[in-house]
Parts: structure tokens; sequence; C-alpha cells
């Protein structure tokens, strides 16, 4: 990538940060391997989706809609109400995984980002055991 050439024009901008969160959270509904970090969701994931555009819109190089709203991400911090193990890391992995081969062509900018976001995953971890179904 070259310096003018940031992951969210990459992606297409607005419309493809969008596809790619769109596509994820529906694979986290529709996959039955996603069921114990699904459970750490609330019923409803259209906060969630709102919440990752707006982070991913920042974090990719685009306007910073997340830190404007709500301040410095804080990613480890906010998830720590929420038990999470290698089960959910793997099963969200799966998830972004499925959805960025969906939604990105370009192979080495989705190999790049499937990196970072399996190191961010990694980041999360806060237990060795699942969550259980009542923790969120």
């Amino acid at each position: 990538m070259t310096s003018s050439s940031t992951p969210y024009d990459r992606l297409g901008g607005e419309a493809g940060v969008r596809r790619l969160v769109e596509r994820f959270y529906a694979l986290m509904d529709e996959l039955p391997e996603a069921y114990t970090v699904r459970q750490i969701h609330p019923e409803s994931l259209a906060g969630s989706a709102d919440s990752l555009f707006k982070y991913l819109s920042g974090w990719f190089g685009g306007p910073p809609l997340y830190t404007a709203e709500k301040g410095h991400p804080r990613l480890r911090m906010r998830h720590l109400p929420y038990r999470v193990g290698p089960v959910e890391r793997d099963e969200w992995m799966l998830c972004m995984r499925q959805a960025l081969a969906e939604t990105v062509d370009d192979a080495p900018l989705r190999a790049v980002l499937e990196k970072a976001f399996a190191d961010m995953a990694e980041h999360m971890v806060n237990t060795t055991g699942a969550a259980c179904a009542t923790s969120a």
C-alpha cells in the first residue's frame, strides 16, 4: 500500500466498510459454528454493527467516526465485561475471515486485514474458557 492509499480507500470507502461489517454480522447469525460468540452479543446486532462500522472507518484510515462519538476505543477495556476465550476468538475470526473472503477482492489487502484482525482478536481474550450463554 502506498501512503496515499488507505485500507478505507482500497475497500471502497464507506460502502466497502459497510459491506464487510454487514456480511460479518450476517455470518455471526447464520453460522452454527459461531454460536458461542453470538451469545455474548445482544439479540439485535444493529448496535454492534454500527459500532464496528464506526470503529473500522477510522482504523482503516477513513473518518474517525467512533472516536468522535465515544472517544478512544479502548477495545480490551470495553470487552472486559464479557468472557472472551479462545472459542469466542476463533468463532469471531471464522466470521471475519469469511466476510473478508466474500467482500474483499484485493488479496494482498485481505491478507493484511486478516492478520490485523487476528492480532486484535487475540488481544481481546481475557479468559481461558468459553463464555456461558447468559453472560450477555
